[in-house]
């Protein structure tokens, strides 16, 4: 009903359906739904944030505060979407946001009503008392108020990505000044991107009707851009918006490859973050227009007057047949004479300059201000007071409002730079401090004329040639006006009592500001979280400038002197999805594979990530229904007969050098520097404040030459810290160090029938007998017929075991001839759980009790802190603090009823004693069922508890309401004098 016949950027050939809050509407290639639902005579979007007030489209463009919407079904759900940048297509459901039971009639409009009671900072003040009412009362209010769109709880079934871009120059937006400047740099042969986050470049071109030379601007924009993709050192991003500026010149970007579509392409990501890297970047960002602040000023239909003049030029679109202007400057006659020509009515052009300039076709009130509006759902009128005082109404369906332009200084400031006021346009401009390599151009350095923002961008462009040691020419512009724009600054009318309206989204008024004044709330920053001036998707955009005049009035000082809050990235809203990228599902984080891993998913192995490994956690059998039958299987087959489990995630650092003994006796607390060649020994590091950091083996392979295990969840800190060691505390000793972890793959071979199984594989020159190869033996080997390998006899499970490792391109092949070497044994694959099970039944340490807050004497290791010699944390293990005799201790736990269930984090207590903090004496690290003792069993600390062995206590479970008598024990469950391991 408001499509002009004719004119506008759109394709009349091809017609799209769409529906909003379930009703259907036509609109045409090129429409944004903002411009379809205009045409359709859908001027009310939305509802606003705190008072629920309708709310139509202000502006045309990523500023827009009112017409957010929510957008697709399922997964696809789209909240908070601006209705001015959401690019039609066939198909597009949309609905509105922020009201209760329908946007027409929204219960919690009363707000409204009550907004004498809903004030700036009312939160302050009123969710302070009773605070017994917080937890029950007012947060849960707050939490269903908070918020405009809702989120779906679906998967997104879209992708997205990231990716790295680098240029010799970045232009950030494709008005004038950035097709001028990427067409000055790229004849020049420079790498440019051009990013604009429109979906056709151009800016303001596309919506003027001013001439550039012989054609129209929209046409000249056309063939510049056309000229522009032909040349390959040049990169055209449309639908991308440079987000953040940040160090170094790198810049922030996202492009939203497919959000104009009803789904992505196969294969292609909906939106790419970009990180782009550049020498140089010109802003040409254009600028915002601003509104006046009158009574009721926020009704559907009134908007900004450029952005009426862009649906009228670009989309051939009109929110009303009758129209009014209401300016300060020139630029709000210059929409008057376009919707002139288009032949729309234009009521009245409201001036409030006493000498503004006479308009063909139209009624010019000079001197005279829009005092008020109404219309409930929709602009039906404007009071107008005029300069003699007389008030009338005007009847009309829509208002155009025109305050001036700020340049778009949003981006020069990400990096604490501050805006500049200028007088003459009556705007903040970019200071002097913009970040590293960056000029500004075109409007968003005040060039408002078509004429300056084109040779602006060309003598931008020129000059980061030049930096660059590059030889460019002009190119020849077209001629095109070049006006300049009078204005004289207004920024709200006074003398009523009804509500203005400085930020649409928040609600935020005249009246906020100066209760914020009065109420002490005067610097910037405060007045902007006191009343929530430019928050949101807003960020002051449309919203700062006013508040900021109103407070420079109340104070006293001129807008320079009060200042203008900083600018953040990112520069609009960003998807998480986009942040996240590919970084969804399974491949929310990277994760690394074993060498068995191929293998192990054919045997239809379980998996568990163990930092960013993939380990086999268990291998379920037929009939096994349950993990627990699983595990208790792999446990009672690897301590009957024979085990294999993949261990290559252990941390493995090659240590060589003259000085490889003497360094690692510095760096565990126990000695090293004896130990000989061909055997193992485990060893306790401490970090500096005494505290145990982390358990291992050190494998002595040769005089200079040391093999270092640690844990899977330490290897890179380990690795670090003895790094940091070498070249920081002791640079002078000859010693060398790599991380090996990836190189070799190693699998534990434990049980009884363990030697008789690697003597199957194992080269027969080496001699694997107890006698040949003893405990805690280690030495280079060959096996399958001279293929590398390292065996290290070693235990982690209690039993007779052993390590093999290979170079890690036999992993595979190694696993598979253990497994069919070991078939006559019954040999057995187990993971991660009979593991952890087994160790708890030995009671070895590991990350739950390696847990940063115990020390050697913790764990029963006191001894192990060498006094003959010093090491990292040594001295400060010492400490009297840490020496206490009632200190806790580590020991084991069984319950007194062997089915009755231990918890890990499990509190201990006396039986009789009240489960409260007080009475604490400590706590259970790890449990798990026993199979070999038919009992469920745990390992913890406790106070003293090497002195109470046989006592019965309570292991309580606040969390989980388990509550057990447990017997405390030795941790040693399982061999407790190491004849199995030694046989």
């Amino acid at each position: 009903m408001n499509r002009l016949s004719t004119g506008g950027q759109i394709d009349r050939a091809k017609t799209f359906r769409f529906t909003f809050d379930g009703v259907p509407y036509d609109g045409h290639p090129g429409d944004t739904l903002a411009s379809a639902l205009l045409a359709n005579g859908v001027r009310l979007m939305g509802r606003s944030f705190k008072y629920h007030r309708p709310r139509g489209v202000l502006t045309a463009g990523s500023e827009e505060p009112n017409a957010l919407v929510q957008l697709r079904n399922g997964g696809r759900q789209e909240p908070n979407t601006r209705a001015t940048t959401a690019e039609l297509f066939n198909g597009l459901t949309a609905v509105s946001q922020n009201a209760w039971p329908s946007l027409k009639f929204d219960a919690l409009a009363i707000n409204d009503r009550l907004s004498n009671f809903l004030t700036a900072g009312f939160y302050y003040k009123t969710f302070m008392w009773p605070a017994a009412f917080w937890e029950k009362l007012y947060e849960p209010i707050i939490r269903r108020a908070a918020g405009l769109g809702s989120i779906t709880t679906e998967p997104d079934p879209d992708s997205y990505d990231k990716g790295f871009l680098h240029c010799d120059l970045l232009i950030i937006g494709a008005g004038p000044a950035g097709l001028a400047a990427a067409l000055t740099a790229g004849r020049a042969g420079a790498r440019v991107i051009l990013a604009d986050e429109d979906f056709r470049m151009g800016g303001r071109l596309n919506a003027e009707t001013h001439a550039l030379g012989e054609q129209s601007g929209a046409d000249w924009a056309a063939a510049i851009v056309a000229e522009l993709a032909s040349m390959p050192n040049i990169r055209l991003l449309t639908r991308t918006t440079i987000l953040g500026a940040f160090d170094h010149g790198i810049y922030g970007a996202v492009e939203r490859v497919a959000d104009h579509l009803p789904e992505p392409a196969p294969g292609k990501p909906r939106q790419i973050l970009w990180r782009i890297y550049s020498k140089a970047a010109v802003l040409c960002a254009g600028a915002i227009e601003r509104p006046i602040a009158f009574a009721n000023n926020d009704r559907p239909g009134i908007m900004m007057a450029g952005a009426l003049r862009t649906y009228v030029n670009r989309w051939a679109v009109t929110p009303a047949q009758t129209v009014a202007v209401f300016t300060n400057n020139d630029d709000g006659h210059r929409t008057a004479r376009d919707l002139l020509a288009r032949g729309l009515d234009v009521a009245a052009i409201i001036d409030t300059r006493a000498d503004a300039p006479a308009c063909d076709g139209a009624q010019v009130m000079a001197g005279a201000q829009v005092i008020d509006s109404a219309g409930r759902l929709g602009l039906k009128s404007v009071t107008v007071r005029q300069a003699d005082g007389r008030e009338h109404q005007l009847k009309l369906g829509a208002l155009g409002m025109s305050g001036g332009w700020n340049p778009n200084v949003a981006l020069s400031s990400h990096q604490r730079g501050r805006p500049q006021w200028n007088d003459e346009i009556a705007a903040f401009l970019p200071g002097a401090d913009l970040p590293q390599g960056m000029q500004v151009a075109g409007a968003a350095a005040g060039r408002f004329s078509t004429q300056a923002a084109l040779a602006s961008g060309a003598d931008a462009a020129m000059q980061v040639l030049s930096d660059m040691g590059k030889t460019g020419h002009a190119p020849d512009l077209p001629m095109a006006e070049d006006g300049k724009t009078r204005i004289t600054p207004f920024w709200h009318v006074g003398g009523t009592k009804a509500r203005a309206w400085l930020d649409f989204q928040n609600d935020v008024t005249v009246k906020d500001v100066t209760l914020a004044h009065q109420e002490g709330f005067r610097s910037v920053e405060h007045l902007k979280r006191y009343t929530t001036l430019g928050m949101a998707t807003d960020q002051g955009k449309t919203a700062n400038m006013g508040g900021l005049a109103v407070m420079a009035e109340l104070t006293g000082q001129s807008i320079a002197q009060t200042g203008t809050t900083m600018f953040r990235p990112p520069y609009t809203p960003v998807a998480m999805g986009a942040l996240a990228g590919r970084s969804v599902g399974r491949d929310f984080r990277p994760f690394r594979l074993t060498p068995s891993h191929k293998w192990a998913v054919e045997q239809g192995a379980t998996f568990v990530e163990v930092g960013m490994w993939l380990r086999a956690q268990w291998f379920p059998q037929p009939g096994e229904s349950d993990w627990r039958q699983s595990v208790d299987r792999e446990v009672r087959a690897t301590r009957s007969s024979v085990g294999v489990c993949d261990v290559t995630t252990l941390g493995k650092i090659d240590v060589q050098g003259r000085d490889a003994a003497a360094f690692l006796n510095r760096i565990y607390c126990n000695g090293f520097a004896k130990l000989a060649v061909g055997r193992v020994r485990y060893g306790l590091m401490l970090r500096e404040d005494g505290i145990a950091m982390d358990d291992g083996t050190a494998a002595r392979l040769a005089d200079d030459h040391f093999v270092v295990t640690t844990t899977t969840a330490n290897a890179v800190a380990v690795f670090r810290h003895m790094e940091f060691a070498r070249q920081c505390l002791w640079p002078d000793m000859d010693v060398q160090l790599i991380s090996t972890t990836e190189a070799w793959a190693q699998f534990a071979v434990a049980g009884p029938n363990s030697r008789a199984l690697l003597q199957k594989i194992v080269d027969p020159e080496f001699d694997l007998s107890n006698d040949g190869f003893p405990f805690m033996a280690c030495g280079e080997i060959t096996v399958c017929g001279g293929c590398p390998a390292r065996l290290f006899r070693i235990s982690f499970s209690g039993e007779l075991a052993f390590e093999i490792a290979v170079p890690t391109r036999y992993g595979d092949a190694l696993i598979r001839r253990l497994m069919a070497a070991g078939h006559e044994f019954g040999v057995t694959p187990y993971g991660t759980e009979a593991l952890g099970v087994m160790r708890i039944e030995k009671g070895h340490a590991a990350g739950n009790e390696l847990n940063g807050q115990t020390t050697a004497l913790n764990l029963g290791m006191g001894r192990m802190v060498s006094d003959k010699k010093d090491s990292i944390g040594a001295v400060l293990s010492r400490r009297e603090g840490l020496q206490d005799e009632k200190g806790l201790r580590l020991v084991g736990f069984m319950p007194r009823n062997p089915q009755d269930r231990v918890i890990a984090g499990a509190h201990l207590l006396e039986t009789g004693a009240e489960l409260r903090a007080a009475n604490d004496l400590g706590y259970v690290t790890s449990a798990c069922y026993s199979p070999t003792l038919n009992s469920y069993i745990a390992i913890g600390f406790l106070k003293a508890g090497d002195a109470r062995l046989g006592d019965v206590l309570r292991a309580a479970s606040p969390l989980t309401g388990h509550d057990t008598e447990v017997t405390v024990v030795s941790p040693h469950f399982i061999d407790p004098e190491g004849e199995r391991l030694r046989a």
